[in-house]
Formats: C-alpha cells, sequence, structure tokens
C-alpha cells in the first residue's frame, strides 16, 4: 500500500511539474478557478494516501518488532526507514495542499 500511495504522488508531483514548466515557458498563469481547485482535490487526495500508508506501515512495524518480537527475522530497520520516508514525504506534501486550499477557499 506505502509503494502505490508514494508511486501515485510521485506521478501527480511529476505531472503537475510538467503543468509549472509549461505554463512558465508559454508565459501564461496558472491562476484558473478550475485548475486550483484540480490540484486542491489532487493534493488532497494523494495527501491522504501517503498520510494512510505511512500509517499503516507504522502500524504493522509496531507489530513486527514490538508485538511479535521477529526482528531478527524480518528487515525491521528497512521497515523503519520507509515509515520514516513516508511520514517526511507526507510532511513534505502537505503544505502544497494547504496553500492550494487557502488560495481556493479565498476566490
Amino acid at each position: 500500500y506505502l509503494v502505490l500511495a508514494v508511486g501515485l504522488q510521485s506521478l501527480w508531483s511529476l505531472s503537475l511539474a510538467f503543468v509549472d514548466i509549461y505554463a512558465l515557458l508559454v508565459k501564461r498563469s496558472l491562476r484558473n478557478y478550475r485548475a486550483i481547485r484540480l490540484f486542491t482535490i489532487g493534493d488532497g487526495i494523494t495527501s491522504t494516501l501517503t498520510f494512510a500508508a505511512a500509517c499503516a506501515s507504522a502500524g504493522i512495524t509496531v507489530l513486527i518488532g514490538n508485538d511479535l518480537d521477529k526482528c531478527a527475522l524480518n528487515h525491521c530497520t528497512g521497515f523503519e526507514t520507509a515509515t520514516a520516508m513516508a511520514f517526511i514525504s507526507w510532511f513534505a506534501i502537505s503544505p502544497s495542499f494547504l496553500m492550494n486550499f487557502w488560495s481556493l477557499a479565498s476566490h
């Protein structure tokens, strides 16, 4: 689930980068209500999915590490690193969503 959510987030961010680069090249403003609404909905969906995946990964890591005490058989360090990176990714996504939401609400 984590890989799918972060993969979707990567594709979404890459497509937004292409749109931004195109807008800069043709010198066009993206301050369109429909564009801001699309960006806000997309950022909200990907942010929520990334946060849910990070929480699910943290739950599995705690289950394996603390409850089952099977860290020696599994790669807990890798799980913990992936979970930490997922939360860092969510913290990086959240300002984009909040700024787009604020811009949408101020229209």
